[in-house]
């Protein structure tokens, strides 16, 4: 065996040995967690949230987003890369060979680390039975009652809320506030529902936000670093729920629509106002469509009853986006995304239903 990995040292580097063996290891574990989700949620309770948990605080002390850094410098890499790999071939075949192994290896560990951080999250059971709500067939009926609740609560927020003409309502704190307030709202939270995970750490604020917008992305986790990214360009309710939104990835929450419900709960169950309106006021979009499929005529009855504030803080939003509307980088976005999804075992961008599906549950099943 010695003299095997002495021949093998000859074409790939020790360090890269390594990594290769990391990524034999990743795979069986990610293929138990394909088969048994008992086993995947058990990897990521117990196993990922220590390694999410530690690059979250590697990163965390970092003021600006070390993701986007990386992103911005990938082309400079790519240069040293392929300038190290031809000068390696110049000297001889062994050490081209051990030059493009060990850059591979590097390839190799990072799709471990998204296994040991991240991936297994894609495989546990689904969120629906973690908090107790049965995900069931939605009426059109019941899509207009809940409704009906957010509205009554959205209108009973809107005094509490600074609109400003052109550009809607206003967040009356900075972000650093938003990310204190969710991390309270989501320490409450882990009190009653013991798989999410307690952590603090911070949101990066994307410096490129403008330009991200684009790609229609709101916000971005980044597994390799343990950070958190919000684009900052979208309208302040979006960017207090998309916060809520990447901290829940943060804490092992994998799929989109499993997110972008706890990102919801968290929302709502905060003290403050703004928190709360930012919750109601994208629930009421996640619900809008599937009501006006549904029953236009009950659609019609429902939403006459926003408040014309809540109302002119969405069109403030349409024509913000109407700019980043239509353009390849949100094809492509949209596209490389919708990919993602599928080979996570999810259905794709169709599976944001089960937010609307879980917050009727929800709210018509409150005591």
């Amino acid at each position: 065996m010695t003299r095997f990995f002495r021949r093998l040292n000859r074409y790939v580097p020790k360090a890269s040995i390594i990594f290769y063996m990391i990524g034999i290891l990743a795979a069986a574990v990610y293929l138990i967690c394909v088969c048994s989700p008992a086993f995947a949620d058990f990897i990521n309770v117990h196993i990922s949230s220590f390694f999410r948990a530690l690059n979250a605080h590697l990163t965390g002390w970092i003021p600006f987003s070390l993701a986007e850094f990386l992103l911005i410098g990938s082309p400079i890499l790519l240069v040293c890369a392929v300038v190290l790999t031809t000068r390696r071939a110049m000297r001889g075949r062994r050490y081209f060979i051990r030059c493009v192994t060990g850059l591979l290896s590097v390839v190799v560990l990072i799709a471990s680390m998204f296994v040991f951080t991240f991936g297994a999250g894609y495989r546990v059971p689904t969120i629906d039975r973690k908090l107790g709500i049965p995900r069931e067939k939605v009426s059109a009926e019941e899509l207009a009652a809940t409704m009906e609740i957010v509205i009554e609560r959205l209108n009973a927020l809107v005094p509490q809320v600074i609109y400003v003409e052109e550009v809607g309502s206003i967040r009356p704190y900075s972000h650093e506030d938003t990310v204190r307030l969710c991390l309270e709202s989501y320490a409450e939270l882990s009190e009653e529902y013991p798989f999410i995970q307690k952590l603090n750490a911070p949101v990066k604020q994307i410096m490129l936000s403008e330009y991200m917008t684009y790609t229609h992305i709101s916000g971005v986790y980044t597994f390799f670093t343990g950070e958190a990214n919000l684009n900052t360009n979208y309208p302040y309710f979006v960017n207090v729920y998309t916060t809520a939104h990447e901290m829940a990835h943060q804490r092992g929450i994998a799929r989109e629509n499993e997110a972008n419900f706890l990102a919801y709960l968290v929302c709502i169950h905060s003290d403050d106002p703004y928190m709360q309106y930012a919750g109601y006021l994208n629930m009421y979009e996640y619900l809008a469509s599937p009501l006006y499929s549904a029953s236009p005529s009950l659609y019609s009855k429902t939403t006459g009853n926003l408040n014309h504030y809540a109302r002119y803080d969405l069109q403030c939003y349409s024509e913000f986006f109407e700019k980043y509307r239509d353009n390849t980088a949100a094809d492509v976005s949209n596209a490389v995304n919708n990919t993602y999804l599928v080979l996570q075992g999810t259905e794709g961008s169709k599976s944001y239903g089960m937010v609307v599906d879980l917050a009727v549950e929800y709210h018509l099943n409150e005591d």
